[in-house]
């Protein structure tokens, strides 16, 4: 049975940091390339970074270039997203997604196979 398992979610104040984890099982985690997406209220699912399945690169959206970094440990079968300099508009729930293989659209939802449940990241003072 294939599993994504996020945590590190919470409540934090603009400018703070936090750090996600995504625990991986029942597939091949190296062979695959791994996301992290966010959703909040109202809103589409916009895809956050994304790392191939070595880890030698990683793709970011504008939003989040330079506060954000995605990194991952295949002996380990986790990805990690840190998250500095946290504003606002960063609230919303994020999820670690996986996608056979890399290349294509990989910050699209449609390009993504299996799909954690989510956790959430709320930035308020």
């Amino acid at each position: 049975e294939v599993q994504l398992v996020e945590s590190g979610g919470g409540l934090v104040q603009p400018g703070g940091s936090l750090r996600l984890s995504c625990a991986a099982s029942g597939f091949t985690f190296s062979s695959y390339a791994m996301s992290w997406f966010r959703q909040a209220p109202g809103k589409e699912r916009e895809g956050v970074a994304a790392i191939s399945t070595a880890g030698f690169v990683a793709v970011y959206a504008d939003s989040v270039k330079g506060r954000f970094t995605i990194s991952r440990d295949n002996a380990e079968n986790t990805v990690y997203l840190q998250m500095n300099s946290l504003k606002p508009e960063d609230t919303a729930m994020y999820y670690c997604a996986a996608a056979a293989g890399w290349g294509g659209q990989v910050l699209s939802p449609a390009r993504y196979r299996y799909w954690g449940q989510g956790t959430q990241v709320t930035v308020s003072s």
